[in-house]
């Protein structure tokens, strides 16, 4: 790429004035001690020798220091940045210094950022290997035992083949949320948008998991008691999912006896939003901005008592950002949890 040289010509400018006033100040020394001078022709040729050393300094510039400055420029990759691909290469020490400052501080969060995708890397591929691994070796554990000749007893052979089954089934389960959220992730599923009743949506979902809390004792309710619909528009199935995957987890993650309560208020004058809270052990606060990564777990013991994919929220924060809508978490130890969304209103 061909460079535009930015000329400055401050350092000449002042170099020059320097260099004359040296001159004239010798010039007025020899005329003091040695002989009289024609002052004009003194100050004639003081602008002619002005002028002369300004050239001559800023020559010196241009074709001694740029190709340095140049240098300093292509070792930093400045040219290759892409805020920097149009600027001019300058000899202005000032502003060369802030630049080169700026291109230090973008790079060092450039290389934090890298630093953290790794680490986050890493940790997802560690994760991914856990989540397979465990319904993994539990269906070979079971297909090896059957092999090993626990297969005559019919008794036996049925109860692992069940087990080895209930195996596949978290497998199934684990790469169709991974197929998902890479399918939300590249924007490759579209959203059905149309016009629907978000109270119906909760209540159904209350309906297909009462007996799940039941078993923990826990209560499904809303906040209030909605005798009219609230009309909504968005994808029903993705937003059911939603409301699924984060009911779901209050139960999972709820106190014995507690409750799971839905709410939905008027935020704006075009958006509703739907409040999912529990009155479970809490989230600490720095486990909150991970909560919607793919398979963190607040729990690192590795327990998978409570199943599921560990994909739920992140596929939930992936539906509601692709209905350019906000998820919002609010938690406290021992008091409980509140997941929020918005959603349009109906017209």
């Amino acid at each position: 790429m061909q460079l535009k040289f930015k000329k400055s010509y401050k350092f000449a400018l002042k170099s020059s004035v320097y260099v004359t006033l040296f001159f004239l100040a010798t010039i007025f020394l020899y005329h003091y001690f040695v002989q009289s001078l024609n002052l004009l022709v003194v100050l004639a040729f003081s602008v002619v020798f002005y002028a002369a050393t300004f050239f001559l300094i800023q020559f010196r510039v241009e074709h001694f220091i740029y190709k340095r400055v140049k240098k300093i420029y292509d070792d930093v990759s400045l040219l290759e940045t892409t805020s920097y691909v149009n600027q001019p290469v300058t000899t202005d020490m000032a502003t060369l210094t802030k630049e080169v400052k700026k291109f230090a501080r973008d790079k060092k969060l450039e290389i934090e950022t890298l630093k953290i995708r790794e680490e986050y890397r890493k940790e997802f591929l560690g994760n991914v290997s856990h989540e397979l691994k465990t319904p993994l070796f539990t269906i070979q554990g079971y297909l090896l035992t059957l092999l090993d000749g626990a297969m005559e007893d019919k008794n036996i052979r049925k109860k692992y083949l069940e087990r080895a089954e209930k195996g596949v089934e978290r497998l199934i389960y684990i790469v169709k949320d991974l197929d998902m959220i890479t399918k939300l992730e590249v924007g490759e599923i579209n959203l059905d948008v149309t016009k629907f009743d978000i109270v119906e949506v909760v209540q159904n979902v209350f309906d297909l998991f009462e007996m799940k809390a039941a078993n923990k004792n826990i209560t499904l309710t809303f906040d209030t008691k909605y005798a009219k619909p609230i009309w909504v528009m968005a994808d029903q199935e993705k937003i059911q999912q939603v409301v699924t995957n984060l009911v779901v987890n209050s139960i999972k993650y709820g106190k014995k006896g507690g409750t799971t309560e839905v709410g939905i208020e008027d935020l704006t004058k075009n958006k509703v939003i739907v409040r999912i809270t529990d009155n479970g052990e809490g989230i600490e606060k720095q486990n909150i901005s991970r909560l919607f990564e793919r398979f963190y777990r607040v729990d690192k013991s590795g327990a998978r008592s409570e199943g599921g994919s560990g994909l739920g929220l992140a596929i939930v924060k992936h539906i509601i950002e692709g209905h350019d809508e906000k998820i919002y978490v609010e938690s406290q130890i021992g008091v409980g949890s509140e997941f929020s969304f918005t959603l349009e209103k109906a017209k």
